[in-house]
């Protein structure tokens, strides 16, 4: 959104930029789920792709969805009765239960392998449409609104998601990032990644850059792993990782620029 938008506070402002993060580590761990279903139908394993499609319903049923049902108790309700964004409401309101029913899909033990890539691809793409309506239409609306308090909005959100607090993915038990050997250092562009997904951070919008992130390697399984693909060496990056998931995540260096860095993350069995 290039429009600059006054919040009506400062407390506002920074929830806006919460709820921002949030929905970038919600899209973080997706985009890995959902690769992990692709993954599964592109080796043409049909066991492999059955069970990361549970999985991919299991997070949404603890995660996308209790947090959807929040949003239309708070944010849609504040908005809901504003003229000027009832249509929006409604249509957000309408991609809820599309990704509801996609959800229900991939949990079906009666869905073909077939028909689970199709509905994880789908869900990636209604829901990073989703979010770009949230984060560029509705928070700003909500942010700049006299009216509204939208950290008052953010906390009653928080509240009503607190009861499944324990179960939330980002509250799983935190990791080390242990240095591996340097790995492939050259830029000819070769894999040595093992069948990981990869998560390019050079699309992600700088603000948001790092919570994506956060969210992607939250989602990665004990013995899975992650290929960041970033526009510089990220440092700061896995000092930050260090200090979150002081556990066992190892990092290989897989290529180092000019252009790209790109890195590996491997989660200990």
């Amino acid at each position: 959104m290039n429009a600059t938008v006054i919040a009506s506070s400062l407390a506002d402002s920074q929830a806006a930029e919460a709820i921002r993060a949030h929905h970038a580590q919600m899209a973080g761990a997706l985009t890995v789920a959902v690769a992990a279903v692709l993954a599964g139908a592109e080796h043409d394993a049909p066991a492999e792709t059955r069970s990361a499609a549970a999985d991919l319903a299991a997070w949404c049923e603890r995660e996308l969805l209790p947090h959807a049902a929040a949003e239309e108790h708070t944010l849609y309700g504040a908005a809901r009765s504003r003229p000027e964004s009832r249509l929006l409401v409604a249509a957000m309101s309408a991609e809820h239960e599309v990704l509801t029913g996609l959800v229900r899909e991939l949990a079906s033990t009666k869905t073909s392998p077939a028909a689970a890539t199709a509905a994880a691809g789908a869900l990636q793409a209604v829901f990073d449409s989703h979010l770009a309506k949230e984060n560029d239409l509705l928070v700003p609306l909500l942010e700049s609104a006299p009216d509204v308090s939208l950290s008052d909005l953010l906390e009653q959100m928080h509240h009503s998601l607190s009861g499944a607090a324990d179960d939330r993915a980002v509250s799983s038990p935190a990791h080390d990032v242990v240095p591996a050997a340097q790995g492939h250092a050259c830029d000819c562009g070769h894999d040595d990644e093992p069948g990981y997904p990869v998560l390019d951070a050079r699309t992600v919008p700088h603000a948001i850059r790092h919570a994506t992130i956060f969210g992607a390697l939250d989602a990665v399984r004990a013995g899975d792993g992650l290929v960041l693909l970033a526009p510089h060496d990220p440092l700061p990056l896995l000092d930050q990782i260090a200090q979150r998931h002081p556990g066992h995540f190892e990092v290989s260096y897989l290529q180092r620029g000019p252009q790209t860095w790109r890195l590996q993350f491997a989660r200990q069995p």
